[in-house]
């Protein structure tokens, strides 16, 4: 059955999950309350931790469509539960499309005080469910009016601020988006949902869709307390402060409670802090007064929150902030969308195309989705700033999507439920652990069998016992490892870089790989004018550098893009657009017009006042009108605009966009032979080309056709007029940068939309890839013509002297591979967007290959910029993203560090934000991350070492029966561990990025032996300690009258000793040797561990800790040397002779010695460099800086870790694993073949349109 009844939701989409459906079980839970009871509690917190173990006690499974409660796991590499209650509602439809007025024959009078429905709406539902109507007083209302309609159950259950609901049809619950769920043409948009919704049916949609708000909920102080204490630590710090209180260790439980509540209080306070900024956000903005089209051409005002999809919203010509997600069916807009892109620069948005019935193809009447039409769609919390349209007619839009469902929406809902961090040291924290409370379990039973031996009465063995456990896990670990990460928060707050996700701070210091956007983030923002190279009859002129051209002007439009800006600048034209007073005379709207200025008119022969008339009647004979705009998209790749010359009846056509996708496009005969070697000749010189054509167009074409004319009518049988010439700058920071990662082995990727030539070229100049190294570009093909897929390689910049250009092909089929010798020469792999996806659907395996080196990835969608950073993680990368935040959001999110260059809204999903415009932040991000890296080992291997000292010093005396005292546990916890643990965390991060990585857990080779070592000694210095007091000849069992220290002018004990009873046993010579040396050993391997080089400054410099340490050492000595008599009483330690003192201090100098030869001498030098040495990217895919000699060394460390593991390991990583099959394969990488014959499907290969 539970086979059967697996449900999957949002199937095939980054939130897919299974559904599995449960109801109430009422003796399962009859049982499971007995349990909580007759655990105290317990089982409750438990249930409450684990929602899976909660829902399979306390239900039953049943059938999804009967399910009461359901149970959610996600089928990501996480795998985690989720529990949510189904509920039931009654509705008088189960659509909320269908119209109720057509199914509804006689509604009653709304003043009927009771009505079947009403009655039937407070029942229990055959199945158990206790229906409930909205809150809203407009559903209980529409039941009054539908009286006679069938009520129908609906059910639902929210889960992420989603709401799911359950289709017959389908049999699964699925989200209600909006107008999309119906898969509408673009004309049946038109149709039938331009007319507008009465307020029945907004009322009747509104019970499915709810208020159109995006409600972030700041919680109650009291609920985050709630969750924040039910976490399973302090619920174990519960659990220790009671035994503590038990134990009458009243001081030190206060502390650890005191400590906790400023824990608390600390994670309540930021945690409150980031909700109540990010309701501001979404507040600002989320509850405005908007007019709406009833179906009765009507103009009604309404609140933003009362909106439904398929309600028609006017924009006001002055602009608005738009409340919802809407696709605009009159008028255009022009529309800021920094908070979606990221791009303050202006949209230009026109209406969604209407084919004419007589016209309409089929491609052109498409299916209208928000993604593939967001050129007419308006999406929520984008800034509407101008509109236009015929004088007197509204401009209207059509809400598609509401509340969450908005693109807005889901920005805040991957805020408010971001996926988890996944991180080896977080999974190996929980190990170690693991670890401790089974060191802690043995503790436990050794003191319960020794306590047993020796008669200790019951209760105290229990206590004792439960106590061991409570040493051994260190209570103040979360609040040392979450200072670290605190500083390094601060630390990159004083440089500029802001992060709203601390926990990735440590993962930064892991990554081995940056992918970088090119426009904005790698070169300057704006573009430069370079020149044209116009053509003519199919030849190309000579380029022109800083000219203009008539004809070429003609096809600009002032829109607010950069690159328009700069093109339209270089011609000097001025550019007029009618206000509102001028198009309020006319019929139609007055259209944006260019025209030259007077200076770049013909000169004419005479001065009279008739030719100045000409003169002026000369200029207006240059006026061009824009007629209809086709704005720029990234999927077309172009953009095209309709326009006329003044007095002209027949209009124009001129398009500019990518060249290859103009090219395609225009007449053959127009565009010249030569045109892919001028195009390439460009691009390998790093210029930002784009071509224009032009078309005269057919006399019939009047004015209201062309509103309506589909633009792929008008682009089409193009003229080729030639090539615009843009130059991008490299920021000065980025080779710097580049290089500093390069001899650091951090791989860079350039991921960019731009052409892959230019893509290459900015590559080469600015270092990502080094001059001597080969270029490989991958062409990959899809299957036609029953031909299978295929990829053509070639190089992309190998002289006509040296080599030619040959292609070899891979198919699915059949595999060629050549038996030549594998060269040794460095070579990067480069593609574009459409070779990717090819690549990816039909080539996986190669895909991880072609990741291993490829290093430029041009013409590559948003989506597909995501997708490579999840192949990139797919073969063990530490992936980090740097971009503007245009169009890298999803990329800036999924990557293990995404690190935005704006400020912008769009922005606030990326984990970093940098103050600085430039990819300098990069280095400082990965310093920083990897100190704070560093910092969380070292404090966790002390916080380890500090519960296993205090562990063994315990477990010595519990053979005694004895223990250390409330004071010393104190002294120990508070000032000796508190103050280290605090202060060794504030060491900064070196300054130079090391080529050597630091370990990605806990769980590895240098780690583990340094803590076992310093385990190892620690045990057996007080162990030593332990047994040799016993051997002194002056030893006896201590009693308050023992005179050990004779020599000593304060050995007398007050008097109120004699008669008191130490019931505890805490006074005697074992415990005060094992306090001394272990207080000691704390500070050692606090300096022992708190390590500079190289990731972190010099702990010298570190002037807080040193001063804590020194301090301490200080008072240590002090008070072993310098007996205090009220000093020894608080920490109830006992006077021993002089040379015992002496002999001691011997024992810690050899402790502190041995400690640090093996942590420095045997684990740095000898371990680390010849077993440990794991970083050893040079030979696995990451060309180094220095190839030949780094290689050479490489391969000595790995032969040296071999012999001595005695075992040839594979890598972990895959993508080292991937590398060394690589390496001793003969065929890889691909190389060019002298043949010269090419398959039937190769000649076709190059007219694939890209």
């Amino acid at each position: 059955m539970e086979k059967e009844d697996l449900k999957f939701l949002n199937k095939g989409e980054e939130e897919e999950m299974e559904l599995h459906a449960y109801h109430l079980c009422r003796w399962r839970l009859a049982l499971v309350i007995l349990g909580v009871v007759c655990t105290g509690g317990f089982l409750l917190l438990l249930l409450c931790w684990m929602p899976e173990w909660c829902v399979k006690s306390t239900c039953s499974r049943t059938t999804a469509r009967d399910a009461e409660v359901v149970l959610l796991r996600s089928t990501d590499e996480f795998r985690r539960w989720f529990m949510a209650r189904v509920r039931v509602i009654l509705a008088p439809g189960s659509n909320p499309f269908h119209s109720l007025d057509i199914q509804t024959t006689s509604p009653s009078s709304p003043s009927s005080p009771s009505c079947p429905l009403s009655s039937s709406a407070s029942s229990t539902l055959s199945n158990g469910h206790t229906s409930h109507l909205s809150d809203d007083s407009p559903a209980q209302e529409l039941f009054r009016r539908y009286v006679d309609y069938q009520p129908t159950q609906i059910r639902y259950f929210t889960f992420h601020s989603a709401k799911y609901y359950w289709k017959d049809d389908v049999q699964n619950f699925e989200v209600l988006t909006g107008l999309e769920d119906l898969q509408i043409s673009c004309s049946t948009l038109h149709s039938e949902h331009t007319a507008g919704l009465t307020r029945n049916e907004q009322e009747y949609r509104r019970l499915f869709f709810g208020v159109n708000e995006i409600a972030v909920k700041v919680p109650s102080v009291f609920k985050l307390l709630i969750k924040e204490v039910l976490n399973p630590f302090y619920i174990f710090q519960l659990f220790s402060v009671i035994l503590w209180s038990a134990d009458e260790y009243y001081y030190y439980a206060v502390a650890i409670v005191f400590m906790s509540v400023i824990s608390i209080a600390t994670s309540l306070y930021t945690i409150k802090k980031q909700y109540i900024m990010l309701h501001d956000m979404v507040a600002t903005h989320s509850i405005v007064r908007v007019s709406v089209c009833r179906a009765n051409n009507e103009i009604d005002e309404i609140l933003s929150t009362d909106l439904v999809p398929g309600d028609v919203m006017v924009i006001p010509s002055n602009g608005t902030i738009m409340p919802c997600d809407a696709v605009l069916v009159s008028g255009t807009c022009i529309v800021n969308e920094s908070m979606l892109t990221g791009e303050s620069v202006p949209v230009t948005k026109t209406n969604l195309p209407n084919p004419v019935p007589g016209e309409r193809r089929d491609e052109d009447d498409s299916t209208y989705n928000a993604e593939e039409h967001k050129r007419h769609t308006l999406f929520c919390g984008t800034n509407v700033i101008q509109t236009r349209f015929y004088t007197g007619e509204l401009v209207k839009a059509v809400v598609v999507r509401t509340g969450f469902s908005t693109a807005k929406g889901q920005l805040v809902r991957s805020i408010l439920y971001p996926k988890p961090t996944d991180f080896k040291l977080y999974r190996d924290a929980y190990l170690f652990l693991l670890c401790l409370v089974a060191v802690a379990g043995i503790g436990f039973i050794y003191s319960i069998i020794l306590s047993i031996m020796n008669k200790v009465p019951a209760k105290i063995i229990i206590i004792e016992s439960l106590d061991i456990i409570t040493i051994t896990v260190p209570p103040a670990l979360p609040a040392a490892l979450t200072a670290g990460i605190v500083y390094a928060q601060r630390r990159l707050k004083n440089i500029g870089i802001f992060c709203i996700s601390p926990q990735r701070i440590n993962i930064c210091g892991q990554i081995n790989l940056v992918c970088f956007d090119k426009t904005g983030t790698l070169t300057e923002d704006g573009l430069d004018m370079w020149g044209v190279q116009r053509a003519e009859n199919g030849c190309f002129h000579l380029p022109e550098q800083k000219a203009y051209s008539q004809n070429l002007v003609k096809s600009q439009f002032l829109s607010g893009d950069p690159l328009d800006l700069k093109m339209f600048e270089a011609t000097d034209w001025i550019l007029e657009e009618a206000t509102e007073e001028e198009t309020s005379l006319h019929d139609r709207i007055m259209p944006t017009v260019v025209k030259p200025p007077k200076r770049l008119l013909p000169p004419e022969p005479a001065l009279s006042p008739e030719q100045d008339m000409e003169l002026c009647e000369l200029s207006s004979a240059y006026e061009i009108g824009i007629v209809r705009q086709f704005p720029f998209s990234s999927g077309l790749q172009r953009m095209c605009v309709v326009a006329r010359l003044l007095g002209e009846k027949r209009m124009d056509a001129y398009m500019k966009g990518a060249p290859e996708v103009v090219a395609s496009l225009c007449k053959k005969e127009t565009v010249p032979e030569n045109f892919a070697e001028v195009l390439e000749g460009y691009t390998k010189m790093g210029f930002r080309v784009i071509s224009l054509a032009h078309r005269r167009l057919e006399s019939k074409l009047n004015w209201h056709k062309v509103q309506n004319i589909s633009r792929d009518h008008i682009e089409t049988n193009m003229e080729f007029l030639g090539l615009i010439v843009m130059q991008n700058k490299l920021k000065a920071e980025t080779p710097g940068v580049l290089q500093e990662l390069r001899r650091a082995n951090i791989r860079t990727v350039m991921v960019t939309g731009d052409n892959m030539l230019t893509a290459i070229s900015v590559a080469r100049d600015c270092g990502m890839i080094p001059p001597q190294d080969t270029v490989i570009i991958a062409d990959a093909f899809s299957p036609h013509d029953g031909q299978a897929a295929k990829i053509t390689w070639r190089y992309a910049d190998k002289s006509c002297e040296t080599s030619r250009l040959e292609e070899v092909n891979i198919s699915l089929e059949d595999v060629c591979h050549v038996d030549e010798p594998k060269r040794q020469e460095l070579y990067h792999f480069a593609m574009n967007g459409k070779s990717f996806a090819v690549i990816e659907e039909h080539f996986p395996d190669m895909l991880q290959k072609l990741v291993l080196h490829g290093t430029v990835f041009a013409r590559m969608a948003p989506d597909q910029k995501t997708q490579l950073i999840e192949t990139l993680q797919g073969v063990d990368y530490f992936v980090g993203m740097c971009g503007d935040g245009a169009n890298d959001c999803g990329a800036l999110k999924r990557a293990h560090a995404g690190i935005s260059l704006s400020e912008l809204e769009a922005s606030v999903a990326s984990p970093f934000t940098s103050r600085t415009p430039n990819i300098s932040c990069v280095p400082s991000l990965i310093r920083e991350g990897r100190a704070a890296l560093i910092t969380s080992f070292c404090v966790f291997k002390f916080m380890a070492l500090y519960s296993i000292i205090q562990y063994i010093s315990v477990t010595l005396l519990y053979s005694i029966l004895s223990n250390l005292g409330d004071f010393q546990f104190l002294f120990i916890d508070i000032a000796i561990i508190l103050l280290v643990v605090f202060t060794m965390s504030l060491n900064p991060a070196r300054k130079e990025l090391v080529s050597r990585r630091p370990p990605t857990g806990l769980i590895s080779g240098p780690l583990l032996f340094s803590v076992l070592t310093q385990i190892l000694i620690c045990l057996g210095f007080q162990t030593i300690t332990f047994l040799w007091v016993q051997k002194q000849p002056w030893y006896t069992v201590w009693t308050p009258l023992s005179d050990a220290c004779n020599m000593s002018s304060h050995i007398n004990v007050p008097d109120h000793n004699d008669t008191e009873v130490d019931e505890h046993n805490i006074q005697n010579y074992e415990n005060t040797s094992l306090f001394y040396v272990s207080s000691f050993q704390y500070l050692i391997v606090a300096i022992v561990f708190s390590k500079g080089k190289p990731f972190r400054q010099p702990s010298y410099k570190n002037w807080p800790f040193v001063a804590s340490v020194l301090c301490l050492y200080f008072f240590l000595l002090f008070i072993m040397f310098h007996p205090v008599e009220s000093i020894d009483e608080f920490l109830e330690i006992v006077c021993v002779p002089f040379k015992w003192r002496v002999k001691l201090f011997l024992i810690i100098l050899v402790n502190a010695g041995v400690s640090v030869v093996v942590e420095t001498f045997i684990l740095d030098i000898v371990l680390w460099k010849l077993v440990f040495s794991r970083d050893k990217q040079s030979s696995f895919g990451v060309p180094p800086a220095a190839p030949t000699p780094q290689r050479a060394i490489d391969l000595q460390t790995y032969k040296c870790q071999s012999w001595l593991c005695c075992s040839h390991q594979m890598p972990k990583a895959r993508y080292m694993h991937l590398a060394k099959e690589l390496s001793v394969d003969p065929d890889w990488p691909p190389k060019p073949t002298t043949t010269t014959e090419a398959k039937p499907c190769q000649k076709t290969a190059p007219s694939i349109k890209f």
